[in-house]
Parts: C-alpha cells; structure tokens; sequence
C-alpha cells in the first residue's frame, strides 16, 4: 500500500514519442493512442503540493515546475496534493533512479488515509525497484472504504524509465479507472457489476513518494535497500491535476449535481468509457508485458474477490 510505504529536462513529448523501444532485451513497436496528458495544463509544485514528509530530501527546480525526491539512509520524501479531488485526471512525467534499486518505491497514487483511517480509498501507481539495472516493475492497485483485499496487477515496462521521462496517469471518475503509462492504458477498474463495491468514491488527495519498502517491494523482501547506492533520486515534472476541488471546509461537493461535466474535466461522454484505439492499446500491454493479477493468484485467495469470477 502506497500510503505506508541531476536534472536536464528538454520537451517532455520528445522523450514520450519513440515508438521502437526495449525492455528485458525484447524489442516492442508500441501502439498509437489518443495523448490524454495533452488536454490538460500543468500545475506548479510548489504552488499545488505541500510536502508531506522529508522535507530535507524535496527540491524544487525550474521556478517550481519540476522537483527531485530522494531516499538517503535518514529518509525518504514525498509531496501532497493541497487539495482534494472526487475525480479527475492526475499525471506527471517521471524519471526513476537507475543503478541497484532493490526495495526502492517511487509511488504516485491518490488516498483519502489521513481523513478516512478506518475507511479510506486509494488508488496506486507504484513503480518498484529491483535487483537488476533497469529492471524495474510497474504495480497498479486499488482499495476502497478500507477493505484491506490488494488488487495488484504488475508490469514489465517497454522501456528504461531511468533514461528519460515518462508519463504516469490516473484517470477516475464515476464510469471507471484507468491506469496509464505513456498515454497506454495498461490497466481499466470500471465502477459496475461486481466491481462497484470496490470502487473509490470518496475525496482524495494526489501523492507523489519515494520510500524504502525493503519488507516486500522487491522479490517479497528477498533483497533490501542497498544504502550503498543511495542517495536514489526520482525526478519529476509536468504535473497534472484536473478534476473536482473538495474544500476541506466546505462541506457537501458540487460534484454531485447534474450538470457534472461542467464541474469535473472527465465527467463528460467523452471519458466515460475507452475507445476503440485505447482498447487495442491496452490489450497489447496487458498480453505483452502484464505478468501477475491478483485475479489469478489463487496460492494468496483460496476465494477470489468477486469481481474476479
């Protein structure tokens, strides 16, 4: 779970627009889909985000358009949204640490923790590091109302995230969620059937963490964080948060009304379900590069969550 656990920047579409890439020594063409994280505007980091813990370890760079955060033996660091959000579309182009980075996590993920304890939602993007140079994971997941069943899916990337910057996007809202990379959708959470009971649906804040996870992050724990290496440094930039402010003081939310298009970015048709492209796109991913579900995890639930019968 996310919640507990240098820099040269040149026009981030460049880095994001190479269609041959490789991963593992396997070569991919990746597929064409819709630029998602064209549509919406950048929001500063020092003006969006508060930090939220090792504040010695967060710079901000670039008039605070862009920040590193950095895990040393002392700690890790990491920033928080100041406000929350009942849906919405939240990216950022992010660097990983290359070198050793066995029991690294570099987490990118909403979660309502702090208002909600007993009850929270959160939905993660975690990018684990491991023993191997490049070798790094994708995981996706999802809670809600405090249900502690994981729902972890995990990726091999199509590329060496340490070179360059890449895009990681959430996009939630009533119909579904959906995990991205790149603009790929790699991962869709809709909010029906047997799923919905599952689904997140109270405000949350955005996060973006690096921290030492050596319990379980890399092989189950079987290699810890090498402090040898460190300090590990993640960098990023070309943040995006659009969706529907909740005010903290301001009880009730105006995303409730009709009219929800006009309030939230991704309320509208237009997002509602995936099309035909992004479709195509995700199926490549998932059978090229997705190598564990939850769904199929039947050693850890000896009863499958619902949704996955």
């Amino acid at each position: 779970m996310a919640l507990f656990r240098h820099v040269s920047f040149i026009c981030l579409s460049l880095f994001c627009t190479t269609s041959l890439v490789s991963s593992h020594s396997r070569h991919y063409t990746t597929p064409s889909v819709p630029r998602l994280t064209d549509l919406f505007s950048h929001v500063s980091v020092n003006q969006s985000f508060s930090n939220s813990f090792g504040g010695r370890n967060i710079k901000l760079l670039n008039n605070g358009s862009m920040v590193t955060l950095s895990l040393d033996k002392t700690s890790g660091s990491g920033l928080a949204s100041k406000d929350k959000y009942n849906y919405g579309f939240f990216s950022a182009a992010i660097k990983l640490p290359a070198g050793l980075t066995s029991g690294v996590v570099v987490a990118f993920y909403l979660s309502n923790a702090d208002m909600y304890p007993h009850s929270h939602d959160e939905i993660d993007i975690e990018l684990l590091g491991n023993d191997k140079r490049i070798d790094w994971v994708l995981q996706t997941n999802v809670y809600a109302n405090g249900v502690s069943t994981g729902r972890e899916e995990k990726f091999y990337f199509w590329f060496n995230p340490t070179l360059q910057y890449h895009y990681y996007s959430i996009l939630w809202n009533s119909h579904h969620i959906v995990f991205l990379v790149d603009n790929i959708p790699v991962r869709e959470f809709p909010n029906n059937g047997k799923f919905s009971a599952a689904y997140p649906s109270k405000p949350m804040s955005l996060y973006v963490t690096i921290w030492d996870a050596s319990e379980w992050a890399t092989h189950g724990g079987k290699y810890p964080v090498n402090y040898k290496y460190a300090p590990f440094v993640t960098s990023v930039a070309d943040m995006e948060m659009a969706g529907c402010t909740m005010k903290p003081k301001q009880p009730g939310s105006s995303c409730s009304n009709a009219n929800l298009s006009s309030i939230d970015p991704v309320g509208g048709l237009d997002f509602a379900k995936l099309s035909n492209q992004q479709v195509t796109a995700m199926d490549w991913a998932r059978s090229k590069l997705m190598f564990y579900s939850y769904c199929k995890d039947t050693s850890r639930y000896k009863v499958l969550p619902t949704e996955c019968k």
